[in-house]
């Protein structure tokens, strides 16, 4: 078997937070195909991406699929010198999975027995509130009740005002501070999330990364003197471990972060500096299945939980719940919302996600097929397969 073309499939999306899913098509000469994705935070990186899975077929076509860890190492060090995080570990992740995708089927296998057997039956999730509806309180009760009643006992939001400058997005980094009335607002919210959630419920915080040090510091102690928090993520911007050190120093919150950090090599200085109590690589952007599972692996040997950043699309959920199903130090994996069936469009058969737990079909590959008549239909900008 050998792989005949790599596809890049830009597909809306609407009324998602991404817009697009970015989907990767691998092709081969005996007729299976496997199913990556990646969808990126941003459209035009969504296109700088799609335009190197385009050259990649310059590197891989005529490779043999099965050789994944290969394949991994060819494509990661093709990139090397021009950085070896974002844009390259992107475009190895969408690959890999799709190619764990065209092994799994081939071997009659889901990918979960190729990583070496499921130590679990299914997958405990986190999901989201819609935080557009947090304009009243009312909607602010009922999407949490919403959540409540669809069995899921876990909740993250960012409960900090996205404050608007001149020229710039609303939430990009610039001086890293916030108000005493954003601050406010933000701890009024949590604890009134709290109230309605009860006592036994997980609440978990995301800054996005927006904060400079003493922000980031005096936010999380506001947010635990407002309510209990079960975990405080991505404090500070990634670039920075100095940062988060200082962070973590002074307050009493769990942290967690990862979803911006690629590879094993970004990963290792966490662990070795104690700077987080749990992980959160996106199969889609820290290399793919072959990389999570390794990452995976290294947490365990610091018994630090892993609970994958799986936010976007199908494909993104499916292959970070395979690897969990074979890694013992797991704790929950990311979904976008309590309600998943806005998937159901791309994808042939709904997700499971019933109790608040996703299960996982014990059918070939990812377990999933595309739907290629509503992709075909929905294809963004020409970036889509015939």
């Amino acid at each position: 078997m050998k792989i005949t073309k790599l596809v890049p499939w830009l597909v809306k999306a609407a009324g998602t937070y991404w817009g697009e899913y970015f989907f990767v098509e691998v092709r081969t000469d005996e007729g299976v195909t496997g199913w990556g994705e990646i969808t990126t935070t941003t459209r035009i990186a969504n296109r700088a991406v799609a335009g190197i899975i385009h050259q990649l077929n310059e590197l891989l076509v005529g490779e043999d699929p099965s050789q994944i860890e290969l394949l991994w190492h060819k494509t990661f060090r093709s990139f090397t010198y021009t950085g070896s995080r974002g844009a390259t570990t992107n475009v190895v992740s969408g690959i890999d999975i799709a190619l764990w995708d065209i092994r799994g089927k081939v071997l009659g296998q889901p990918v979960y027995d190729l990583l070496g057997g499921k130590v679990r039956d299914d997958i405990l999730l986190y999901t989201h509130p819609n935080s557009r509806n947090f304009s009243t309180d009312e909607g602010v009760v009922k999407e949490i009740r919403a959540i409540l009643d669809s069995g899921h006992t876990a909740l993250k939001f960012d409960p900090f005002p996205h404050q608007n400058r001149i020229g710039a997005a609303d939430d990009i980094y610039l001086d890293g501070g916030m108000s005493k009335q954003g601050e406010k607002a933000a701890a009024q919210l949590t604890a009134r999330i709290r109230e309605i959630a009860g006592p036994d419920i997980e609440i978990l915080i995301d800054a996005h990364g927006r904060f400079n040090v003493p922000t980031a510091i005096r936010l999380c102690r506001s947010l635990e003197d407002a309510g209990q928090i079960d975990w405080f993520e991505e404090p500070v911007p990634v670039e920075s471990y100095h940062a988060l050190h200082q962070v973590r120093e002074k307050v009493s919150a769990h942290i967690s972060v990862g979803e911006r950090l690629h590879t094993r090599w970004e990963i290792l200085p966490i662990l070795e500096n104690r700077l987080t109590d749990y992980l959160m690589p996106d199969v889609t952007w820290t290399g793919g299945i072959t990389e999570l599972k390794k990452i995976s692996t290294l947490a365990e040997a610091f018994y630090i939980p892993l609970s994958p950043h799986d936010a976007s699309g199908p494909i993104n959920v499916v292959a970070g719940a395979h690897v969990m199903m074979s890694t013992p130090n797991f704790y929950r994996l990311e979904t976008s919302r309590w309600d998943l069936s806005g998937y159901n469009a791309f994808i042939t058969t709904p997700l499971d996600n019933s109790g608040g737990r996703l299960k996982l079909p014990p059918k070939p590959g990812l377990g999933i097929e595309m739907n290629m008549e509503f992709l075909r239909g929905n294809v963004v900008d020409g970036f889509g397969g015939s």
